[in-house]
């Protein structure tokens, strides 16, 4: 087998729900969108709904299909996208609730689903999703009297505390849900992590779940090891891989393992990333190329069957950092060739 191995520790996510619902002042739910990120939503969140999570998140109708039928019928599953036009069948099929983001989205579901059970998205300040101040204004009475199931904001600079934005929207969303009965929700891990005063009575993690920042705490959750298919000795100044961006200085030893852009490990980590043997850093040489990437092992005395480039001593943020980006980017691109190996999660 010639594809690397990625290993998602469903338990290490349920510890990190476990941490972030410690911190949180309400309930705690799970942002499972993306496929959980990535690392497959049917796996993931029965584990979590196990742990105690009783209310997901996705951002499509389409995401919370398979998700239904991992879950029990009972625990809901919000829609960030609201309701879409095409989208009414799912919705009803799979009880899913979405969260309406305009009055045109309010008007489609009573229409299309009288009975069925909605949630507000409100614009706090983000200009992205979700009704904005007099647009609320105008729908309030209604939509407060058709008996929404919740109502909630999103912030745009929870990941950095020091962001004034952080308490403009609290403000804002305050303002805005002033004398409401109903369930609020504002915080998604940044959030959870900003203090009490954001949390309100449901949190909804993401990232955190999967071992990303700005959950600094948080257990790894993904391990990818590429397996070594060739070694070759190359001269000084013979070049490798494509452009000849990377030429030997000296007599050097290159791994070529098996993984690339088309598996999520962007072309932007080319000379800048590391992979590991054991504790031992080994950098990329030369471009990352659509299915292979060229590492220097010159300094093993062995070189091992596989190289590490995700795990204990590099994570989706260390990662993401070398290619100038972030770790949501890494963890959501991780592509459908790997040989995906899960542990714990067990009932």
């Amino acid at each position: 087998m010639t594809a690397g191995t990625l290993i998602i520790d469903i338990d290490a996510a349920v510890a990190n729900w476990r941490s972030l619902a410690a911190r949180s002042h309400g309930a705690t739910g799970a942002t499972v969108k993306a496929d959980a990120y990535g690392l497959d939503s049917t796996r993931l969140a029965p584990a979590l709904a196990r742990a105690g999570v009783r209310h997901f998140f996705v951002a499509q109708a389409q995401e919370g299909a398979p998700l239904r039928r991992a879950l029990s019928p009972g625990l809901p599953i919000f829609v960030y996208g609201g309701h879409m036009d095409g989208d009414t069948d799912l919705i009803r099929d799979h009880a899913l609730t979405p969260l309406l983001n305009s009055p045109a989205q309010f008007a489609r579901h009573r229409q299309a689903l009288p009975d069925h059970p909605f949630g507000i998205q409100l614009d706090s300040g983000m200009n992205r999703l979700g009704m904005e101040v007099d647009e609320w204004a105008g729908l309030r009475e209604a939509a407060l009297a058709a008996g929404p199931a919740l109502i909630m904001s999103h912030l745009a600079c929870s990941d950095d505390p020091a962001d004034p934005m952080n308490r403009q929207q609290l403000d804002s969303f305050r303002a805005m849900t002033e004398g409401v009965s109903v369930p609020r929700s504002l915080a998604a891990t940044g959030g959870v992590l900003l203090g009490r005063d954001w949390h309100f009575d449901l949190t909804r993690p993401g990232i955190g779940l999967y071992g990303g920042a700005p959950h600094t705490g948080a257990r790894p959750v993904v391990r990818l090891d590429l397996p070594v298919i060739q070694t070759r000795q190359v001269q000084p100044g013979e070049a490798v891989g494509y452009g000849r961006a990377w030429q030997a200085k000296a007599p050097a030893r290159i791994a070529t393992v098996s993984a690339g852009y088309a598996d999520g490990l962007i072309r932007a980590l080319s000379g800048r990333a590391t992979l590991w043997a054991g504790d031992t850093p080994c950098p990329i040489a030369g471009r990352v190329s659509m299915d292979l990437i060229t590492v220097d092992v010159t300094h093993l005395d062995a070189v091992p069957e596989a190289l590490s480039i995700l795990g204990s001593h590099q994570g989706i943020d260390t990662l993401a950092t070398a290619a100038g980006t972030i770790g949501y980017e890494i963890l959501t691109s991780l592509g459908a060739r790997y040989h995906r190996r899960y542990t714990g999660g067990a009932a």
